[in-house]
């Protein structure tokens, strides 16, 4: 804790400011996930929100370390490239899995999405 007192003031604002953005972004994508009807769209919001959320917390994390000079910011790089990497790949798969079952059901994936803007 006492090395955050020596947190000189512009960094404590520039990385409050990237932590409240990368929250929001990521409160966002959890909405979608909440609002939007189907499978198809739901998939979609959480992976933005979390992957630009993530990048704005990491590089809060960034600017408050290089601020107070204690350690080398690697650990957040190579985070936000796993993430990153990985975050798209699972959307794919979650995607795919899906597809797959609603074919095997006979099921039309865009049916219901038809179905609701007629009603609409």
């Amino acid at each position: 804790m006492n090395n955050l007192a020596a947190l000189p003031a512009w960094a404590a604002l520039i990385t409050a400011f990237l932590v409240l953005l990368g929250a929001g972004l990521a409160l966002i994508g959890n909405i979608g996930l909440i609002r939007f009807a189907s499978f198809y769209e739901r998939v979609h919001a959480p992976t933005l929100g979390a992957t630009l959320g993530m990048l704005s917390i990491l590089a809060a994390s960034i600017v408050c370390f290089s601020a107070l000079q204690t350690r080398p910011v690697v650990h957040e790089i190579l985070i936000g490239v796993f993430v990153t990497v990985t975050t798209p790949v699972t959307l794919m798969l979650l995607v795919q899995a899906t597809l797959y079952r609603d074919r095997l059901e006979e099921k039309d994936p865009l049916e219901k999405r038809a179905a609701g803007d007629t009603a609409a």
